[in-house]
């Protein structure tokens, strides 16, 4: 796998078609050896919600710029020290290979 790049922002979390809450999300990009973009990273949401949401298969992330990325949680359980912060497997809209910005501190999409 090659590392793509960061990508991070702001964006809503969904649970089915429902808005739950504000959402920060930091994801990493890879290509795989077969050509097909994935993505892994970090949300985070009030300590609450993710409790409540945890483990829903229904999870999707609509960002500000308009991606729509489904999420799946990466432990099997939340810890019970958690913070409002979870680790998460994405696919849906990802950005294509080219459009990933390698500078980690940018961690943006490139224009």
């Amino acid at each position: 796998m090659d590392y793509l790049g960061g990508l991070r922002g702001t964006g809503r979390l969904l649970c089915g078609n429902t808005s739950v809450a504000p959402t920060r999300y930091d994801f990493d990009g890879y290509l795989s050896s077969g050509g097909q973009v994935t993505s892994c990273g970090e949300i985070r949401v009030p300590t609450s919600v993710l409790r409540e949401v945890f483990g829903r298969a229904d999870l999707r992330l609509r960002t500000v710029d308009g991606r729509l990325l489904r999420l799946r949680f990466s432990e099997k359980r939340l810890p019970s020290s958690c913070d409002g912060a979870a680790h998460v497997d994405v696919t849906g809209d990802l950005p294509a290979a080219g459009e990933w910005c390698a500078d980690r501190d940018a961690a943006h999409l490139t224009p």
